[in-house]
């Protein structure tokens, strides 16, 4: 301190030591000797170190004289250099003390220097060398701390740091920035506080956009506070705290950029932000919804950043984001939902979290969420499937049924990309492709929805991801083999529907075609229109879709090159590669360079997209051909491929079988059909079958071209239809007719031998002749008439249904699965149908044949299905007996000459069917029931059987029932709208005139023996309206008051059936009654003008009493509550029919198909009523609109409707109670007695039945109709929620006639899948109205009546014990959501393959048990 009081004295006297051989420096010498004077002063200083005391002393003076305002203002850059350069050593030399005393000097000195590190800016100066050692010596020696303790630092410190952040760029080596770093750290670390200005200098270079600008600033920026990262972070904090917390944003300029600040600073060190994250979730909080959306913005960012770990590091903080997907602004959970995506791939670990998230907004109302989270999952499931779980997946599976088209578009093309990646392109091996093999099958299943848009996206999506259409032809073919072998049965359906609707396209287009080239005329005209109304239906938007076809036909009938590219497209010999020629210059010559965007275009893309046969020609027929053989050698791959070999072989035929009904000509080769020939001898009779239909399919040339094979291939046909399984027989019967010219000769060589050697020795080998001659009277009825009538009255009826030869099994089941039946029973069923394929093939009932067979049929019914009533037969044999009466009856009801002929007891009996006790019974017949219905060939009163369904125990039985009956319902609407000229047989198609024929049903009812009793009022009105809720769910042309107009007409009639009887004719007007109640109390428009004066049927009903006023209210007063107002909802029941049924330790079956057919090119049109109210027509529908298809346990008229009636009844009950009751006699009219009978003998038996308890069904004492009692249902039968998917289109009946080519194949495979319900309690239909009438023989015997049984039904409050009902995937419960048959045929084949349909449900179930209810007789 003695040294620097001296130098400080020195300093005093003002003389100047220069450096040896240095002059005086000062203004009056030149620039360039300045400059060199001060390099020698520059380099003496930079020589000196801190030791040198003296020579400090020495310079003193120099080192005062050099920090005056004349060098630190001096104009010269140089100059100014050199002496920032002679300070800093100074600095250096003099440290710790500085020889500047003055607050002031200090500062003019330091803001100096910064001045001059400016120069570092320019690497390639001359002087660079000079301004680095500049800054290495600051830096060195931290010069800058000694202005910690002058006031102006801030100043100092926030000019250094804007200076060097300013010079910094890419041109500066490491050593440049390290010093920088060195020196603006020192600064930080080792002074009192960092200024809010000073921290801003920093902060400003994490700010995006300065970022960009300077990318060196901000690694500076980076390196800075990394190094910093412990002194600078309580600044951090106050500043956060200051403008999060506190808002204060006047704190500093960088108030807006805070949330871009803490993701940098979270980026370059976590630490920065240890007391900022918590003041984040208090944010997250917050009420303003743009602040909320920024912080989800910033955390998004940062927890989904690659190597962040803050979700594990800071859990409150992850927990309260992950609150933020349900946050109420829309905006926020769209950002919640993006970032989903980025965490999926980022951090697998956080999937779990997510997930249960991502389900709600898989839920959210808006449609913009739901895509997202579609798009997220995706998103991550693309780049690795690992980093999705299967709920994540199911999420994207239950959006391809969003009410949304955008949303459901997303998540199908999203499945079929991930399909194409890991299963056809096997990118994620054999695990990952086994993960996601359900993916075909739902893409497929999606054809099932209404929408046209879902089923164009899903032959696109077939053709580009499922099975490239651009694969060489053999590994296609080898594709779509494997695909068909492995998809479950309903998406096996969806494609044979896929390529029908193509197909039926192709042939509409084709008709179009044919008809441009027709002179015009007001018919051509006509015509035109109408077949362009058919193709518009199956084209998106069908209201534009429409201008645009008709365009279309104009451009064909002036353009004759596209009109010839369109007819090769769609002739059936167009090759896969000439197809996309023709495609490719259609679309070429119709677009426009300038016009990119043509609407018009589009819609000829879309229709020849989907018209051309992309997929199959004849080569590609061949190579399939080529890889069944290869499974048939085992030289394929099946095993590698997953499919066993025998699966692999009968998908193929079954395939090729699909295939020969739609492109029938690329059959045409020799090979092909030699190979379909070696198929015909293989021991697996599906092969057989398959390759039986793929001839009569595509033989109809045969004979003359290949006449080789047909030499072959008759002696196969003729051995399988004498001696092959009775599928066969029949298939190879048709294939006779079909392909060869003398079939006559063919027939009568198989006819011959068989009708002589039938006969009733072993009934096992019964059955094959039995359904090869039922075929021949159906196709040859006036070739063998007499000998078939001689066959079917002596033979059919005296010998095989008036015996019972051999005893059944004493069994309590109701129903046993095929391999059980006997085969008397089976050779009885082919017998029965024998005598209707005859009478359909003869048509007419001139020799009363049809008559005496009806009479048979009921006779079977009021026998409960034991016609000798000699109590031989078995309760399973008599329900399959029963089963085939009511079918038999249903097939013959559809030929005019017999619906005319059966009489209304007969078609009551019929009706009651449908009430059976035994499960499988009601099921079969109701499907049969629809079928028929929905071919436009039953009569419409048969549309009222189903009301009865309002009374079944089982839930899914009434849920099955509604939705066919809001299928027929919409089939006859939507075909009264595109056939307005059948408006003369509007009785006989307008759904509304179902109403009298319900009415009469249940006036009829044998359940309603007590006119004014309010139980069965209140069955009989809730049966009423199981039909009338879809009727009045739209108003449609003022139904309601049709409706109610034509119950008024009812009630002034009385009742055709008993006209004098007083009392038939109370319980009618009491049920107009309660009728007209359910159509005041559920309509608003009930009491204005009815459109039109509604018939009455003249058989069911008299002619009205003009001078009758019928106007007495019938109904007791109580029964006024229970009609209740409200408006008819048009429910989709889909959900109660797809629903699981649970049974812990039994069987699992597949439940029968349902004829629910869909994809109708008819209900393409949204408005049409086939598309019902879109896909939220439900009960249970969460706030938000995706939750588009969830059922409710049931709706409305699903709930159960049973009744109290007694007590439950014991076991002990029953027993007392083991002897059979008679009903009432119902006497013999003399026009049976003079009709022609089948048969003859004394028919007058005991009614033995089996007494003991049985285990199926069980019912108490009281039952009078075989109707299971309600609450027998198991409890496990409400539907399962969450179900998806909307309401199938109706299909119009010229589309659905041409699917019955194949019905009874899917019928007798059916029949093995039927479904079964355990314990579901039972009762057995129909009182028995009328006794067996006796058979009279040929002689003109006289029938004699026997008294009449009373079958039981019993009490709906039954509450015996019940074990639940048999378990059902969503797969298999799918089933009755979709169409039953697979193949369209020629109208000529329908009639012989509709009588096979009884072949098959009557056949077989599952073994499942249920409790068996004696039937108590009265």
């Amino acid at each position: 301190m003695e040294s620097m009081a001296h130098s400080k004295n020195r300093a005093t006297d003002g003389k100047i030591t220069y450096p040896p051989g240095v002059k005086e420096i000062s203004d009056k010498i030149s620039k360039e000797e300045m400059v060199r004077r001060l390099k020698m002063v520059v380099k003496t200083f930079m020589d000196m170190d801190q030791d040198s005391e003296e020579e400090k002393e020495l310079y003193l003076n120099l080192a005062l004289h050099l920090a005056s305002d004349f060098f630190l203002k001096h104009p010269d850059k140089d100059v100014r250099l050199l002496v920032a350069c002679c300070l800093a050593d100074i600095f250096r030399i003099y440290a710790p003390e500085a020889p500047y005393t003055s607050p002031d000097k200090l500062k003019d000195i330091f803001m100096f220097i910064t001045r001059q590190l400016k120069g570092l800016e320019d690497t390639k100066s001359a002087q660079f060398n000079r301004y680095f050692y500049l800054l290495e010596n600051i830096a060195w020696v931290k010069s800058y701390n000694i202005c910690f303790e002058l006031e102006d630092s801030n100043e100092i410190f926030t000019q250094l740091y804007r200076t060097l952040f300013q010079v910094i760029n890419n041109g500066h080596n490491q050593k440049v920035h390290m010093h920088m770093v060195d020196l603006m750290s020192s600064i930080i670390c080792e002074g009192d506080s960092v200024s809010q200005e000073l921290l801003d200098t920093v902060l400003v270079n994490l700010v995006p956009a300065h970022k960009n600008l300077n990318k060196q600033a901000y690694d500076l920026a980076k390196a800075l506070l990394k190094r910093t990262a412990q002194a600078i972070e309580p600044y951090i904090t106050n500043f956060f705290n200051q403008v999060l917390m506190l808002g204060k944003t006047s704190v500093s300029d960088l108030s807006e950029h805070v949330f871009d600040l803490i993701l940098e600073l979270y980026n370059i060190d976590s630490h920065l932000l240890l007391s900022v994250l918590p003041q984040l979730e208090f944010k997250l909080k917050s009420n303003d919804n743009d602040e909320r959306l920024q912080v989800v913005k910033l955390l998004a960012k940062m927890f989904g950043a690659k190597d962040s770990e803050l979700a594990t590091q800071n859990k409150p903080l992850w927990q309260c984001y992950l609150g933020r997907f349900n946050d109420i602004h829309v905006p926020i959970r769209l950002e919640c939902v993006k970032f989903a995506s980025h965490c999926l791939m980022n951090h697998p670990d956080l999937a779990k979290d997510l997930t249960e998230y991502l389900k709600v907004r898989s839920h959210d109302p808006e449609e913009a969420i739901r895509h997202d989270v579609i798009v997220s999952i995706v998103t991550a499931a693309k780049k690795d499937l690992a980093l999705v779980n299967d709920h994540l997946l199911n999420f994207v599976r239950e959006r391809t049924l969003d009410k949304r088209w955008r949303v459901r578009k997303e998540a199908m093309m999203g499945l079929a990309q991930i399909y194409k990646k890991y299963s056809l392109q096997g990118e994620g091996g054999k695990e990952a492709s086994k993960q996601i093999s359900w993916i075909k099958d739902k893409l497929l299943h999606i054809y099932y929805q209404n929408s046209i848009d879902d089923r164009l996206l899903v032959e696109r999506i077939f053709a580009q991801y499922m099975v490239p259409h651009n694969l060489e032809t053999t590994e296609r073919m080898k594709c779509l083999y494997y695909l068909y072998a492995t998809l479950d049965q309903n998406a096996v359906k969806a494609l044979n529907e896929m390529w029908k609707c193509q197909n039926m396209l192709r042939h509409h287009v084709k008709d179009l075609l044919d008809l441009v080239k027709q002179p015009k005329s007001d018919s051509y005209n006509k015509a035109v229109f109408s077949k362009v109304m058919v193709i518009t239906r199956n084209l998106p938007d069908p209201g534009k879709a429409q201008d645009f076809v008709k365009r279309l036909a104009q451009v064909l009938e002036e353009d004759e090159k596209i009109r010839k590219q369109l007819e090769t497209l769609v002739s059936p010999a167009c090759s896969c590669k000439q197809a996309e020629g023709c495609v490719r210059d259609i679309t070429k010559k119709l677009g426009s360079p300038k016009q990119p965007s043509n609407p018009f275009l589009e819609m000829v893309k879309f229709l020849l997209e989907r018209i051309a046969p992309v997929h199959i020609d004849t080569e590609s027929i061949s190579a399939l051909i080529k890889q069944v053989n290869k499974s048939i050698e085992g030289t394929a791959d099946d095993e590698d491929e997953g499919v066993p070999t025998e699966q692999a072989i009968r998908a193929g035929l079954e395939l090729l079988k699909v295939l020969s009904f739609t492109h029938p000509v690329s059959f045409h080769s020799a090979e092909t059909f030699e190979s379909l020939l070696g198929c015909l001898k293989m021991d697996d009779e599906k092969v057989a079958e398959a390759a039986l239909q793929i001839f009569k399919n595509t033989g109809g040339k045969l004979e003359e071209s290949f006449p080789h094979i047909k030499s072959v291939l008759l002696p196969v046909l003729q051995h399988k239809a004498k001696k092959g399984p009775p599928r066969q027989a029949k298939y190879a019967i048709h294939c006779i007719h079909a392909m060869f010219s003398n079939r006559d000769t063919h027939f009568a060589q198989i006819f011959e031998p068989l009708h002589k050697s039938v006969d009733t020795e072993n009934f096992e080998q019964l059955i094959t002749p039995l359904t090869t001659l039922g075929h021949l009277a159906m196709l040859a009825p006036e070739q063998f008439a007499g000998p078939l009538k001689s066959l079917v009255a002596n033979f059919i009826v005296k010998d095989l249904l008036m015996n019972d030869r051999i005893p059944g099994k004493k069994t309590t089941k109701l129903w046993v699965p095929d391999d059980e039946v006997s085969p008397e029973t089976l050779a009885k069923i082919q017998g029965i149908k024998l005598m209707v394929r005859w009478l359909l093939g003869v048509k007419n009932n001139q020799s009363k044949s049809g008559t005496s067979t009806l009479r048979m049929l009921t006779a079977i019914l009021n026998s409960d299905g034991d016609l000798t009533e000699q109590g031989k037969i078995g309760k399973p044999d008599m329900s399959r007996m029963r089963l085939a009466a009511g079918c038999a009856l249903l097939r013959l009801a559809q030929e005019p000459c017999y619906h005319q002929i059966i009489t209304l007891e007969q078609y009551q009996l019929c009706a009651l069917v449908i009430n059976d006790e035994c499960y499988q019974v009601r099921q079969a017949f109701a499907q049969k029931l629809h079928k028929g219905l929905c071919l436009l060939r039953l009569p419409l009163e048969y549309l009222a059987v189903f009301a009865l369904c309002a009374k079944d125990p089982v839930k899914e039985r009434r849920a099955h029932a509604r939705q066919c009956l809001v299928k027929n319902i919409n089939l006859r609407r939507e075909y009264l709208k595109q056939h307005a000229a059948v408006s003369e047989k509007l009785v006989s198609l307008l759904p509304e005139y179902v109403v009298p024929y319900a009415i009469h049903l249940l006036v009829h009812d044998p359940d309603y023996v007590k006119v004014q009793d309010i139980e069965q009022l209140k069955d009989i009105k809730e049966a009423l309206w199981f039909v009338l809720e879809i009727l009045m769910a739209k108003n449609e042309n003022n139904s309601h008051a049709f409706i109610r107009k034509m119950v008024e007409n009812i009630k002034q009639t009385k009742d055709g059936q008993a006209p004098d009887d007083a009392k038939i004719n109370e319980k009618l007007y009491t049920v107009c009654d309660v009728a007209m109640n359910i159509v005041i109390s559920k309509s608003t428009t009930y009491s204005l003008e009815s459109p039109k004066d509604p018939v009455l049927p003249a058989r069911y009903f008299t002619q009205p009493d003009k001078n009758f006023s019928n106007t007495k209210n019938y109904l007791p007063a109580e029964m006024k509550s229970f009609f209740t107002p409200g408006k008819p909802k048009a429910a989709n029941v889909l959900g109660a029919v797809n629903k699981p049924l649970s049974a812990t330790g039994k069987l699992q079956t597949k439940l029968s198909r349902m004829e629910t057919n869909s994809n109708a090119s008819s209900n393409s049109d949204p408005s049409s009523p086939g598309r019902g109210k879109g896909r939220l027509d439900t009960t249970d529908v969460d706030h938000s609109e995706n939750e588009d298809i969830t059922m409710k346990s049931l709706t409305e008229s699903e709930k159960p409707r049973g009744r109290k009636r007694g007590i439950a009844t014991t076991p002990d009950d029953k027993a007392a109670d083991s002897k059979p009751k008679r009903g009432r006699k119902k006497a013999s009219t003399a026009s049976e007695e003079a009709e022609e009978s089948w048969g003859a003998g004394d028919s007058s038996l005991g009614d033995t039945t089996l007494e003991t308890e049985d285990e199926q069904n069980s019912p108490p004492k009281r039952g009078r109709r075989g109707r299971p009692p309600k609450s027998a249902a198991p409890k496990e039968e409400s539907p399962a929620k969450g179900r998806r998917g909307r309401k199938k289109a109706v299909r119009p009946p010229e589309e659905l006639e041409e699917e019955e080519q194949e019905e009874e194949e899917e019928e007798d495979a059916g029949s093995e899948n039927m479904e079964v319900k355990p314990k579901a309690g039972r009762g057995r239909g129909g009182r028995r109205a009328a006794t067996r009438a006796e058979v009279a023989d040929t002689a003109g015997e006289s029938v004699e009546s026997t008294p009449p049984k009373r079958r039981g039904r019993p009490p709906k409050n039954q509450q015996a014990a019940r074990k639940p009902a048999g378990g059902r995937t969503r797969g298999a419960s799918s089933q009755e959501n979709e169409s039953e048959e697979d193949m369209e045929t020629s109208q000529e084949n329908v009639e012989e393959e509709e009588d096979e349909q009884e072949d098959d449900s009557q056949h077989s179930s599952p073994k499942v048990r249920r409790k068996n209810p004696r039937r108590e007789r009265r």
